[in-house]
């Protein structure tokens, strides 16, 4: 059965639009039949070629202009119509949303609560997958987020419809356990980078080996300067300092934000999490968001700024008492996210992606600086695990990876500046 609407039949064509379609057509049709109203018809002028034929030619013309738009009418009609835009989720099925990512042992399922997200549920309402679009390829973060028993099923539903508007089902740091899922969509998988998650019951500040740590610490209180957990319902009368940084943050490092796959200064996002901030007697320092998961199972930060004004070691201060704090609620791990590209082969007989994204990681610090924050992460001896990408098999991913450069950095000269 046929179940893709066509993209003709859904164009927003406007009564306006189409009158004044008709009008123009009308008076091209009318020009020509008026400059040549004293030629008599008959079939041979289709058929002549002269340098002074003008009205076989305004004939020919005009009939290669309907043929031409009936063919480009048809190939739109061919064509699977574009998605629409999503609406943004009700209140409930916010709060649905909000209680399955509280519950969820991943911190990264608070990324369901930014509003560049829509969303797929599976049958029983337990899981969903939150995605976002970006020309053809309808790319999901991270996998399903609610109940496991219920992930194949949203996967599937997921996978159903992209096909039913002809795209390319794309799934976004992936994690190992989970590939087998992937795999029965028949997708293909490119390695991304690690991602970087300190045990916090074996963290410390004793021993040579946080030395660095200790003393950072030390400064940072010798200045006056101090963390604290300003809980979601106070955050609102924070937010006019923290934008101030925010922007301070982006001008000084040149750069824009981020989306997607990271978040961004939005005040109604912020206003939903813990923030922990750095302070002195007068004024907010740095500041951080705080995904904490289900079950104590793992904490992570997500929007870090500083004003650039405060020194240097104010975010290595940050992590550190974020961490010991973690450690005495009883966190299991602290997650620092991902390091872009990197633990990729080197060698020879690497597959092509690999060994591209290795000449990337070590060769790209114009644009980005790949190797630093694998280094800055790797100070905080973390362990490491693979991140993935599933996507279709082929020639398609090349396209994949500038929609999904595109949809994280806001366009593609986003992708040019850090």
């Amino acid at each position: 059965h046929f179940y893709r609407r066509a993209s003709l039949l859904t164009q927003p064509f406007s009564a306006t639009w189409v009158m004044w379609m008709l009008v123009a057509l009308t008076c091209t049709i009318w020009i020509s039949l008026f400059s040549y109203r004293h030629v008599p018809y008959s079939s041979e002028l289709w058929w002549q070629f002269a340098f002074d034929a003008h009205a076989p030619r305004s004939m020919r013309a005009t009939m290669a202009s309907v043929v031409i738009l009936l063919a480009y009418a048809m190939f739109r009609l061919l064509l699977p119509a574009p998605p629409r835009r999503a609406s943004s989720p009700d209140s409930e099925e916010q709060n649905r949303i909000r209680k399955i990512v509280e519950a969820c042992p991943r911190s990264s399922a608070y990324l369901a609560l930014l509003p560049d997200k829509r969303f797929v549920w599976s049958g029983d309402g337990r899981a969903f997958i939150m995605y976002a679009v970006e020309g053809r390829s309808w790319i999901a973060m991270g996998d399903p987020v609610g109940a496991e028993e219920s992930w194949a099923d949203v996967i599937w539903r997921f996978r159903d419809l992209c096909d039913r508007y002809s795209s390319w089902p794309v799934f976004y740091q992936i994690g190992r356990g989970t590939l087998g899922y992937y795999t029965d969509l028949g997708l293909g998988f490119h390695k991304l980078g690690e991602e970087a998650r300190v045990e916090l019951a074996g963290f410390s500040l004793e021993g040579n080996q946080a030395r660095d740590f200790r003393n950072t610490r030390n400064k940072m209180n010798r200045q006056g300067y101090r963390m604290e957990i300003v809980p979601a319902e106070k955050v609102p009368a924070y937010l006019d300092s923290m934008e101030r940084i925010s922007q301070r943050w982006l001008s000084i490092k040149h750069a824009r934000e981020k989306r997607f796959s990271l978040g961004y200064f939005d005040r109604a996002y912020l206003s939903q999490t813990p923030v922990a901030v750095v302070r002195d007697d007068q004024q907010i320092l740095a500041f951080s968001n705080l995904w904490l998961s289900g079950g104590r199972e793992e904490l992570s930060v997500d929007l870090m700024r500083y004003d650039p004004e405060s020194g240097h070691g104010v975010m290595d201060f940050l992590f550190v008492e974020l961490m010991l704090w973690g450690r005495q609620e009883g966190y299991r791990w602290f997650n620092l996210g991902m390091a872009p590209l990197s633990g990729l082969e080197r060698r020879q007989q690497a597959p092509l992606w690999q060994r591209v994204g290795g000449l990337i990681y070590r060769h790209s610090e114009l644009f980005y600086n790949f190797q630093g924050l694998y280094h800055y992460k790797s100070k905080f001896n973390p362990q490491w695990t693979p991140r993935y990408l599933a996507c279709p098999r082929g020639w398609q991913l090349p396209t994949i990876l500038a929609n999904l450069i595109a949809l994280i950095s806001g366009g593609m000269s986003g992708a040019f500046r850090k």
